[in-house]
């Protein structure tokens, strides 16, 4: 055992069941301290994290944005930012911190603050690779694909049509998420990446028997609801590089989903869901014949029960 201490930052925006479920898996994991920035005002997830003594829970109202002597950003992407930043500039609770989203988690096969111990000094950040999970079995994932000569081919394999317009496969981010050692100076938190002095910080990847497991598409329903805004606002929105350069043949998501949706509407977009998301016997197969195939069952609602036990809503 190790007396290294971790904790999370994030802003979330989300019901109050995900929002305690996110919460209570990372306590079990071993969190020591979570700052929870509530992106908009929800009383009730409030009440139950302020009583628990290992969160810090902020509502970010119009009072705190006032209180931070800055206009509340627009953009998302840029409150997540500023939050962590925030969190990580507080007083020094923590030995490492790391930014995530309401619909990440953290899977490891020892404890974490054992793994975080072993990693070197300098660089100051270690980078928590992604798992994607597939849609229909919450305790199903598709693994990371390192990066090198093989990737291409096996994501083709893997996604006969749409593999050559995904970056690794995912829907979602590969460059998962980075704790970085706190009590250093002039930090700025960004989503992917840690600034000093704006200056991008190096990483290393984190050892083998850690990963990120990502809840970004639950079910068909779950991602055409999140669809809309992911295309203009978020996570496919047009700005976003493509997968590869446009003169090699690449596409972003953006471009990829406009394309489908010119030619069949949100019939082509549920094909595209069916053949890349959806846990199928015949994706599981294809990942399993590469190694890629993980199963992991996060126990979200026993963890729900034992550190949130007055919640009891659907």
């Amino acid at each position: 055992m190790t007396d290294v201490t971790w904790g999370i930052a994030s802003t979330i925006l989300a019901p109050t069941r995900d929002i305690l479920q996110f919460a209570a898996y990372h306590l079990a994991a071993g969190a020591h301290r979570l700052y929870i920035y509530l992106d908009a005002p929800n009383d009730e997830a409030f009440a139950h994290l302020d009583a628990h003594p290992k969160i810090r829970v902020i509502s970010c109202d119009a009072a705190y944005w006032k209180q931070r002597k800055r206009e509340r950003p627009e953009a998302h992407q840029q409150r997540q930012t500023a939050n962590a930043t925030h969190a990580y500039n507080r007083r020094r609770e923590v030995d490492w911190l790391i930014h995530m989203d309401v619909d990440e988690y953290l899977v490891a096969d020892r404890p974490i603050a054992d793994i975080l111990a072993q990693c070197p000094t300098d660089p100051p950040a270690t980078r928590i690779r992604p798992m994607e999970q597939l849609s229909g079995d919450p305790s199903v994932f598709k693994d990371f694909i390192p990066s090198g000569p093989d990737r291409a081919r096996i994501v083709a394999e893997l996604y006969p049509t749409y593999g050559a317009y995904l970056k690794g496969g995912f829907l979602s981010h590969l460059a998962g998420k980075v704790f970085v050692r706190t009590g250093l100076p002039n930090m700025h938190l960004r989503i992917h990446n840690v600034f000093q002095k704006g200056d991008m910080l190096a990483c290393h990847d984190a050892a083998t028997g850690i990963s990120l497991a990502h809840a970004h598409a639950k079910s068909w329903d779950d991602w055409i609801g999140a669809y809309r805004y992911r295309v203009t606002k978020g996570s496919y929105r047009p700005e976003l590089r493509p997968n590869r350069p446009y003169d090699q043949g690449g596409l972003s998501l953006n471009d990829l989903f406009s394309m489908i949706e010119d030619e069949s509407g949100e019939v082509g977009l549920r094909r595209f869901f069916d053949e890349v998301c959806a846990d199928t016997p015949q994706l599981r197969a294809r990942l399993r014949s590469h190694g890629l195939l993980r199963e992991v069952d996060l126990g979200l609602s026993d963890h729900l029960a034992t550190h949130f036990p007055r919640f009891t809503a659907p």
